[in-house]
């Protein structure tokens, strides 16, 4: 911190001489002392808001800029659909934070059925466009397109695209919910690996 606070007197010069001004030009737009702009361009006054703040509207820099903020980084992420079992899966989080965000896109599958999964977290889902069958647990659902669902995923669920016309959803879960899935087991079926 100290180093941080070191480095802007001379940012400050730099900035103000860049602009041909003199301390006093500065002291006069500012309203700042020429005593205080001297000892914060030496180092020898710790900057505060209240004295950086007119610095950076006279100078016209972001105060991230004046005082050598680090940059935040791009916040934009850039997803790679993937596509399994004809279904389109296309992140929208980085998958670092608390949540993670998908859309997918299933084509009609009216006739197919639906895998059950298992497994510790809690999953979101919004249905964009079309209609999903959703499985869990003893009960069956239909959520039409404007609805949300969300639910334990330590209970068997699975959800699919019973309709012809193509079914867009947003899914959201938790990091548990990003964890490998258990293939439920339905009565008398073998178990398989897990998906």
């Amino acid at each position: 911190m100290g180093d941080d606070l070191s480095a802007i007197g001379p940012r400050l010069r730099a900035s103000r001489e860049s602009r041909r001004m003199t301390i006093r030009s500065v002291s006069d737009a500012t309203g700042i002392s020429v005593s205080t702009l001297s000892r914060l361009e030496s180092g020898n006054r710790r900057p505060q808001l209240e004295l950086l703040m007119p610095l950076a509207r006279l100078y016209r820099l972001p105060l991230d800029d004046l005082v050598g903020a680090p940059a935040l980084g791009d916040p934009r992420i850039h997803p790679r659909p993937r596509v399994r079992d004809g279904v389109v899966t296309m992140p929208l989080s980085s998958g670092s934070g608390a949540w993670e965000a998908f859309k997918q896109v299933h084509p009609p599958a009216p006739g197919k059925p639906i895998k059950r999964w298992v497994h510790p977290g809690w999953d979101w889902i919004y249905v964009i466009a079309g209609r999903m069958r959703l499985l869990i647990g003893e009960d069956e659902l239909i959520v039409a397109a404007g609805d949300a669902v969300e639910f334990d995923t330590r209970v068997p669920h699975g959800f699919g695209n019973p309709e012809p016309e193509v079914l867009e959803v947003l899914c959201m879960f938790n990091p548990d919910g990003a964890k490998l899935h258990s293939r439920a087991v339905e009565m008398g079926e073998a178990p398989d690996d897990a998906g």
